[in-house]
């Protein structure tokens, strides 16, 4: 084939592979500095390793930050709010200011003191780092627990899960004691740490799996086992589907559904005793659940989906767990089989 140019020149297909080739050479050859740069640069970045003590202080830091920020939000009415669409249960999906917000202070946070980790956001804008202050990487209350072990780990190996704000129906509804800011810190897939923030009550709820947790969750072993009457927490968004599951779950005891809004509050509830078990029987996002999942690890408690599988939180995986949830600080397997069987008969 032989295309025609200006001026009558002809071009064969062969002249037109020449010309390619040629200027594809003259780019790399022209801008091969740069691109070295960059990839010795991204390799750098990846061959980082950090303390996960660094991490978590820095995740506490953040987090107040950014829950000052989606309360002062609330507080003034700059709400600001969208739709992301609707949920799988048919509820709106609302979208603030405070969502974005708080996004941009943990996204931008995280990628200035932490380059090379694997960040992963229930929002997804990009955020320019210039110019951007980096937390803090020392709290004194993470200090206190290091009894002389602090791990660095690779960067490569490190995802941090970042929910900027949990129960953001319920902040749109002023209902804000189920709003949370989450931060989490995950080692090839498994939870090690996490931050609850609770922006309303001034309450910052944290754990370091086989190290310690914040003074506010100490004494804290979950409900009484044995008891005649099974408390269950659930979304508002489907409490009437699960209150029957678990009224077929939990033949013979006495059932109370509690619903409520955000992972992250119906999991702190649990592990204080005032529920016994909170589970979600449709799709939650794994920024909704890492947190909560770290400080039950790190206060011998359990979070699995209804099958009764650990959730794997590698940055490359869905960011959807589909198989639902259970979490508990006793008789785990208990629930799992009650709620798994009631369900699947359902």
């Amino acid at each position: 084939m032989v295309i025609r140019g200006p001026a009558g020149i002809q071009i064969s297909n062969t002249g037109i592979i020449v010309i390619c080739v040629t200027a594809l050479v003259l780019f790399v050859y022209t801008f091969r500095d740069s691109i070295s740069e960059q990839a010795s640069s991204l390799n750098q970045y990846n061959q980082e390793e950090y303390k996960i003590s660094e991490i978590l202080s820095a995740s506490i830091y953040l987090t107040e930050k950014a829950g000052a920020k989606v309360k002062d939000i609330r507080d003034q009415d700059a709400l600001d709010e969208q739709s992301k669409g609707k949920t799988k249960e048919g509820v709106n999906d609302p979208l603030t200011e405070g969502d974005l917000e708080s996004h941009r202070i943990l996204v931008k946070g995280f990628s200035k003191a932490f380059p090379g980790i694997h960040l992963v956001s229930e929002e997804h804008e990009k955020e320019s780092i210039v110019g951007v202050i980096p937390p803090s990487l020392s709290h004194p209350d993470v200090r206190k627990i290091l009894n002389g072990v602090d791990p660095s780990v690779r960067a490569e190996d490190i995802t941090v899960w970042v929910d900027p704000l949990d129960a953001t129906k319920e902040y749109t509804e002023r209902l804000t004691q189920y709003v949370t800011v989450m931060a989490c810190i995950a080692v090839k897939g498994i939870p090690v740490a996490g931050v609850i923030r609770k922006p309303f009550e001034d309450e910052t709820y944290w754990a370091w799996v086989d190290h310690g947790t914040s003074d506010n969750l100490k004494g804290f072993h979950g409900s009484t086992p044995g008891d005649s009457t099974v408390k269950v927490i659930v979304s508002r968004s489907h409490a009437g589907s699960v209150k029957e599951v678990a009224d077929k779950a939990f033949v013979g005891k006495t059932v109370e559904v509690e619903p409520a809004g955000g992972a992250g509050f119906k999991t702190i509830e649990v592990i204080k005793g005032k529920q016994d078990v909170y589970t979600h029987v449709t799709l939650i996002k794994k920024w909704d659940i890492c947190a909560g999942d770290a400080i039950l690890r790190a206060m011998n408690g359990r979070q699995t989906d209804l099958s009764g599988h650990l959730i794997n939180y590698s940055h490359h995986l869905d960011s959807k767990n589909e198989g639902g949830l259970v979490v508990s600080m006793h008789d785990h397997e208990m629930y799992r089989k009650a709620l798994e069987n009631a369900k699947s008969h359902k």
